[in-house]
């Protein structure tokens, strides 16, 4: 079956990325999907290539922008790109046919299978490395690990896993749940040992080869191969460029596939269709992680479990240097949406352009907003703190500088756009959305619908936004002893002079931000309901993180 499948797809991608005029009868969304993405993407960027199937059939797949700026190739249907974290659902799948086959069992644990892990990382499970919960260390949060040096070289799987091996766990296994590319790191190592192949190469054998999926292959390879995007980035200045290089065996059994939207989407419906797994083990690879405290974790193994338009979906994201997809299955509907994108910052994220054609595809749209005019001052009695109902957490609604922003407790500003109405929204790149009415208790509600929910967040008034201290300036001597890196975590956390002369912070992986000096000590950290208080001595040897009514204690780094 599959073969006759990829047959038909192949048929029509020769169209090229115009191809929606190719089939019998176009969607009556198609003109909605084609001006969305025309909207974000030309013939002039990086490109995205989108692919939506439903009960068998593809109603609607596009290609725009550009496979490779040098030459000018255009993404097709056939362009490949790198599919980043949605890899971690072949590597689950493969485990999966090794516990269905008896070579291995979910209960089996890192100390049973690898030598050099020390407790209480050798007591996690495999179960726990398929769902994010073993607690080891993740070699992508080592503190300034992900750099050029690191990452375009190339490493056997030991290698790789001696980076991390002899790291100690940040939690126990079972603890908590955080996502963890060491874990599949580890899964590949299994298959491999289990295997007696690459973990890539019986991906190929047990899964790409069956299915007649020709572009679903390792990453390394792509060079040589057909239709292969080029990933890019945006630097400082706003210019494209090409990403970070990084080498396919960094990412390993976490990240380093590639394919084309057409060979994901048969993927999708051959494993969601059950022709992968066994129905025992499909089950608990798409259901939700219940912790030891009862709660429960929206992701099973190698997959997550959401919703879409309130109906239950299950799909992965993925972002590496130069690529970021998505791709989602909705059960009730029998629809796959795929969306692969060569840049790691595209226009659109590709989680809302993914969102948006599948809910085009329910016929059950998300709300689409256009910023209007308006006085700020004509908002003065809808600004202030609001209660969030059923939390002790509060969001503020104000204006500064001519923008209008709200900020979560514990959390950082979000500049937020009029819509008329006292409705507001976060830009294109979010289906958050708010209004303001009035309650009745005779002041004000902000009903928040996160992510376009169906279903509001309601958050009550409760008073005015407090004032802010008054910030001081203080001499470059003092300044200068807070200077350095601190460890926060499994991150670093960077305090520099800014070009302005104040100090500015920078958390691993987040943008740089100003701190703005309250006293001697303590600092405010711009756009984000944060402070800092340093430690005294020259340098200082640490600085504490106050958020969210949590003290975290960050020491200082040294060489």
């Amino acid at each position: 079956m599959s073969t006759m499948l990829r047959a038909g797809l192949s048929a029509i991608a020769l169209m090229g990325a115009g191809f929606n005029a190719g089939f019998a009868q176009a969607p009556d969304w198609a003109d909605q999907a084609d001006a969305l993405i025309d909207a974000h993407w030309t013939g002039q960027t990086p490109g995205v290539s989108v692919l939506v199937r439903q009960n068998g059939d593809v109603v609607y797949a596009r290609g725009a922008g550009l496979a490779n700026l040098e030459t000018g190739e255009a993404v097709t249907p056939d362009t490949v790109f790198r599919l980043a974290s949605i890899t971690k659902q072949f590597t689950a799948a493969v485990i999966l046919q090794l516990v269905e086959e008896g070579s291995l069992s979910l209960d089996d644990t890192i100390g049973d299978l690898f030598e050099g892990f020390d407790e209480p990382g050798a007591n996690a499970t495999v179960r726990q490395l398929l769902n994010h919960t073993s607690g080891i260390q993740s070699y992508t949060n080592i503190p300034g690990w992900m750099v050029e040096a690191n990452t375009n070289r190339a490493y056997t799987t030991d290698a790789l896993i001696a980076e991390f091996s002899d790291l100690p766990s940040p939690n126990a296994p079972g603890e908590t749940y955080a996502y963890n590319n060491s874990g599949y790191v580890l899964l590949g190592a299994i298959i491999e040992m289990k295997t007696g192949m690459s973990w890539h190469e019986a991906v190929v054998e047990r899964i790409a080869e069956p299915l007649g999926l020709e572009t679903l292959r390792y990453g390394e390879d792509s060079g040589s191969m057909a239709n292969m995007a080029s990933g890019y980035t945006v630097n400082e200045e706003g210019a494209v460029e090409a990403s970070t290089p990084i080498h396919m065996s960094v990412p390993h059994a976490a990240g380093a596939l590639v394919a084309n939207t057409q060979d994901l989407a048969l993927w999708l419906e051959a494993l969601h269709g059950g022709e992968i797994v066994s129905p025992a083990l499909y089950q608990q690879m798409t259901a939700p992680t219940e912790m030891a405290d009862g709660t429960e974790i929206p992701y099973g193994f190698g997959l997550s479990v959401d919703d879409v338009r309130t109906r239950p979906a299950i799909g992965h994201s993925g972002g590496i240097f130069g690529f970021t997809t998505d791709s989602v299955y909705v059960p009730d509907d029998t629809l796959y949406v795929t969306v692969l994108a060569n840049s790691d910052q595209p226009p659109l994220e590709v989680g809302v352009l993914m969102r948006r054609l599948a809910s085009y595809a329910l016929n059950d749209p998300y709300p689409m907003f256009e910023a209007v005019e308006i006085d700020l001052a004509s908002l003065d009695d809808l600004y202030g703190v609001y209660a969030i109902d059923g939390t002790a957490e509060t969001r503020q609604f104000f204006a500064r500088d001519g923008q209008l922003y709200t900020l979560r407790s514990g959390g950082s500003a979000s500049e937020v756009f009029p819509a008329g109405d006292n409705r507001f929204f976060y830009g294109p790149n979010s289906l958050t959305w708010f209004e303001i009415v009035s309650s009745d208790a005779g002041t004000y509600q902000m009903n928040m619908y996160q992510q376009g929910a169906s279903e509001a967040e309601p958050a009550l008034w409760s008073g005015p936004v407090p004032e802010q201290p008054d910030v001081i300036d203080l001499p470059a001597s003092t300044l200068e002893a807070y200077v350095g890196a601190y460890a926060l975590g499994a991150a670093v956390l960077e305090i520099r002079f800014a070009e302005t002369g104040a100090l500015e912070a920078q958390l691993t992986g987040q943008d740089p931000i100003a701190i703005n000096a309250i006293s001697e000590t303590e600092f405010l950290v711009s756009g984000v309901d944060a402070r800092l208080v340093f430690s005294a001595g020259e340098p200082a040897p640490s600085v504490t993180l106050q958020q969210s009514g949590q003290e975290i204690l960050a020491e200082r780094v040294t060489e």
